[in-house]
């Protein structure tokens, strides 16, 4: 088995210089999605895709799922850390700000997430890997008995997955699969640009498989001046 992690491409977050909370694609953006979509056409094939309910994650999927044939799976357990409701309409600049104070907070502010209103780190861990473990075992993809925290029990078909999803849930994803301990600031450790592809192949060892990674945000299929995070 195949995973292949996709971040969404370039998102207008401040259209008209106001901060959104589900915003659309950039031009850029658009063209961004397009490569990868182009990519996975000439490269990969794709068994299944799971797409993020955000909008952003959307507009991303769409020419892929144009080129690869499966039909989109929406997944709402994919979708990034949510931020405050009443963000939107904020100016984009007391967003940046916060942005920058935030990253000075201590590991336990961390925890409770972007900001008061939003959803706290923890729970968006827990959304993420109980979705994906739950989607892993409906496919046959489940824990050792023996080694529930180190090995998994993978069926011998060849299925590859992609889902188009966010830095931080590709972030949670990945550190999950990898057995590495949650952080609350995953998507600073895994740091993945837009429209990016990152592979794990589920490989055998002992009595069961791993998750192996292959490829970490591969921005191959984008030209020089499309690369943005």
């Amino acid at each position: 088995m195949e995973l292949l992690l996709i971040r969404h491409a370039q998102p207008d977050w401040s259209p008209g210089g106001t901060g959104v909370n589900d915003p659309g694609l950039t031009p850029l953006g658009v063209a961004q999605a397009q490569q990868v979509a182009d990519r996975l056409e000439l490269e990969e094939e794709v068994d299944e895709l799971f797409v993020s309910t955000a909008r952003r994650a959307q507009e991303t999927a769409k020419p892929i799922s144009a080129a690869v044939d499966p039909t989109p799976s929406d997944a709402e357990w994919l979708h990034e850390i949510r931020a405050p409701d009443d963000w939107d309409g904020t100016p984009a600049e007391e967003v940046a700000e916060h942005f920058a104070k935030a990253r000075l907070r201590s590991r336990e502010e961390f925890w409770e997430g972007l900001h008061k209103g939003g959803e706290s780190f923890w729970d968006f861990h827990a959304r993420v890997t109980t979705g994906l473990d739950y989607a892993l075992a409906e496919r046959g993809v489940l824990r050792h008995p023996d080694e529930p925290d180190h090995l998994w029990k993978v069926p011998k078909d060849k299925k590859r997955i992609v889902m188009v999803a966010h830095a931080g849930t590709n972030s949670v994803i990945l550190g999950h699969l990898l057995g590495v301990r949650p952080q609350p600031w995953e998507w600073e450790r895994f740091l993945m640009a837009h429209a990016s592809v990152t592979l794990l192949k589920a490989v055998p060892i002992s009595s069961g498989h791993i998750f192996s990674l292959r490829r970490f945000s591969d921005i191959g299929h984008l030209t020089p001046d499309q690369l943005t995070q």
